[in-house]
């Protein structure tokens, strides 16, 4: 008997009104060219059409079949910008200022300059990575605000930045809410060689941006209080020294046994630096598996024998959690997909989908991850 596929959080197939398959970057229907736009607080891509006959209704939509009275919608400004935002915007929504930005665009606080052709390329292709990360992060019921328009204080922003000719380089990073990107990351060409200098086996656009959102969650949620201590004890004493501890890393290498106790050779670097490519890494699970099981897929359907992780693996802190159980079907299921989509990367003679092998030591960090995600958020101080 066929086992069922669980429900994803964030669903990653849709419908058109005619039926056909739409994806999440979709704008229109390519069988019947109906609008499409994705509510992030519902989580789902809606074919969409314009009011008419209602006051007030230039510039509102509504999803296809809507009746009169139900939720209204704006298209984001930036559908007609390189960017090609798809999402939409709630019509009472106070924060989208005019003309109306989403969720995810009113985020980015500065752009390269889009005069330089290949400058817009870049912005398409890091928004497209930016918005899927959004989309997850509102999913998981995580604080997703502007530091711009909604929370000056402990908002997020993104500024994506392209060096001047004979200028210093933009260095890819976190500093107090604020997310700096290199746009040239979004240059297939020179991130490879980058990934190739640094001996890294994944180097993407959105393993940047879920990296760098792992430094500001730990900022808003490890940093305030009941995590920090829980946190030291699995990743280390952050207050070690930052900037030594990665000069050190990229003279040095990382210690040969880095496997034993990381998800990555740079993740042993610095508490900071471990956290938040444990963060990325518990993102990328998530999302896959979403993705996997909107398409009737996943681990458990899959016909390899694993060692599973039981409880014992994740020691005596974390064995006695409730949500312990669950958190270990999930990551037994993603072992399970990641060992056939790895198999699938070898016939088309391209690197492994997932290039890394989880740790006890690696598991017990992503269960914290886990947690934290999972707990509700304290009220601010």
């Amino acid at each position: 008997m066929p086992h069922p596929v669980a429900k994803p959080l964030i669903p990653r197939a849709y419908h058109c009104r005619c039926g056909r398959p739409v994806f999440f970057r979709n704008s229109e229907c390519l069988a019947c060219h109906t609008a499409l736009g994705y509510d992030p607080v519902r989580r789902l891509l809606l074919p969409v059409e314009p009011l008419t006959g209602e006051a007030g209704a230039p510039g509102l939509w509504r999803a296809v079949g809507g009746r009169r009275g139900t939720r209204r919608y704006r298209r984001c400004s930036h559908l007609a910008s390189p960017a090609a935002c798809n999402w939409l915007v709630e019509a009472t929504d106070r924060h989208a200022g005019t003309p109306p930005l989403c969720r995810c665009c009113r985020l980015t606080r500065m752009l390269p300059d889009l005069s330089q052709p290949e400058n817009k390329v870049y912005w398409l292709r890091i928004a497209r990575d930016q918005r899927r990360l959004v989309s997850t992060l509102i999913g998981l019921g995580l604080p997703v605000q502007s530091r711009a328009s909604e929370d000056p204080k402990q908002g997020l922003a993104f500024d994506l930045l392209r060096a001047a000719p004979g200028g210093p380089p933009v260095v890819t990073g976190h500093a107090d809410g604020v997310i700096t990107l290199d746009v040239e990351e979004a240059d297939d060409a020179r991130r490879e060689q980058r990934r190739s200098a640094l001996h890294e086996p994944y180097r993407t656009l959105l393993g940047h941006l879920r990296h760098e959102s792992g430094h500001y969650y730990w900022q808003r949620l490890v940093l305030p209080g009941r995590w920090l201590e829980p946190f030291r004890a699995l990743f280390g004493d952050e207050r070690q020294d930052y900037a030594g501890a990665l000069q050190a890393h990229y003279q040095h290498g990382a210690p040969a046994d880095w496997a034993t106790r990381h998800v990555s050779a740079y993740a042993s670097s610095h508490p900071w630096e471990d956290w938040a490519e444990t963060w990325a890494h518990y993102l990328h699970l998530r999302d896959t598996l979403d993705t996997a099981r909107s398409f009737g897929l996943d681990g458990e359907s899959v016909e390899l024998n694993y060692e599973r992780f039981g409880l014992e693996a994740l020691g005596e802190g974390g064995a006695g959690d409730a949500g312990a159980p669950a958190f270990l079907a999930l990551v037994n299921g993603w072992m399970e997909l990641t060992g056939v989509l790895n198999e699938l990367s070898r016939s088309m003679g391209v690197p492994d989908f997932y290039p890394f092998v989880l740790s006890a030591a690696a598991l017990r960090k992503l269960h914290l991850v886990h947690r934290v995600v999972g707990a509700p958020l304290a009220a601010p101080a």
